[in-house]
């Protein structure tokens, strides 16, 4: 499958491109009292990554040939939540990171105020963009997107998982406990950036569920991938501090599985997935395809 891969990977840095050229947009270099500001949020946001969940609300919004101006817009919010969720969560008081793709965190590259305001702009940024006409020109579905994502990235969705996170340092949680964690703190965003591309394309309550379905199973089949990252990987390729959940005797899908359970049942769920939207047909290709490369990427 060495070409399929690579088709893959192509789209990817095509996607990741056409984000990155609407957030231009929004953080251009400048010489203002702000500037400061806006180089810390362009250090980070620009600082490489795949762009997984841009990618993810791209592929679902052209099930329903959704123009693309749109979905990068839908895309590039997402990413803005995502990359201020890296920031905080590097925080000392967080999880303390000084590594992040392979450069130093914000707050060491920075101080540690700016890279909570940095963090603050970029999610206020978020809402900015899909509150704007150019994403959709009704206003029901520019504050469908505004409100799902709010929930997806606050005190029920992101930020409720990585409370729940800080305290399971000083918890036995089980697999159920962790489970839920995961789909907070990790799968709440991912399955957000599906169903905004449900959302912009007036998908019907049927592929609505199919398109949820997919990213629940992707979410959690990416989190386990990620534990055994954090498992088996070496900071140099993984571009960040590795055994860290170990170390501090976080319980972990691996934890609680064993790396060769998790790894299978991570690629049964990638599985999973890629069988749920089946029924597009060849327009699905893509997304069945990352369902898989979100389980066996190696950083």
């Amino acid at each position: 499958m060495p070409d399929a891969r690579a088709q893959l990977e192509t789209a990817i840095t095509s996607v990741a491109k056409a984000v990155e050229g609407v957030l231009e947009k929004y953080l251009p270099v400048s010489n203002e009292a702000e500037s400061r500001l806006v180089e810390a949020m362009r250090y980070s946001m620009f600082a490489g990554g795949k762009r997984l969940r841009p990618f993810m609300t791209v592929l679902a919004a052209d099930l329903f040939g959704v123009p693309k101006e749109r979905s990068l817009r839908a895309a590039a919010a997402v990413e803005c939540i995502h990359c201020y969720s890296l920031i905080h969560d590097d925080l000392p008081t967080m999880d303390d990171d000084d590594m992040r793709r392979g450069k130093p965190t914000l707050h060491k590259a920075f101080d540690e105020a700016t890279a909570v305001l940095a963090g603050d702009a970029l999610q206020a940024l978020a809402f900015e963009i899909l509150s704007d006409e150019k994403t959709h020109p009704e206003a029901k579905i520019r504050l469908e997107l505004v409100r799902t994502l709010a929930h997806a990235s606050g005190m029920h969705g992101m930020v409720g998982g990585q409370m729940i996170d800080l305290t399971a340092e000083h918890a036995s949680l089980e697999m159920g406990e962790i489970t839920r964690l995961q789909q907070l703190k990790t799968g709440a965003l991912i399955e957000w950036s599906a169903m905004a591309g449900a959302s912009l394309g007036r998908a019907s309550e049927h592929q609505q569920h199919v398109l949820l379905t997919f990213a629940r199973d992707v979410g959690l089949a990416f989190q386990m991938a990620d534990d055994l990252l954090d498992h088996e990987g070496a900071a140099n390729d993984v571009g960040k501090a590795t055994g860290k959940d170990a170390d501090r005797g976080k319980a972990t899908f691996v934890s609680l599985m064993g790396p060769d359970r998790a790894r299978a049942q991570a690629r049964a769920l990638a599985d999973q997935a890629a069988h749920a939207v089946a029924e597009f047909g060849e327009k699905a290709i893509l997304l069945q395809a990352l369902a898989h490369y979100m389980v066996e990427r190696d950083h």
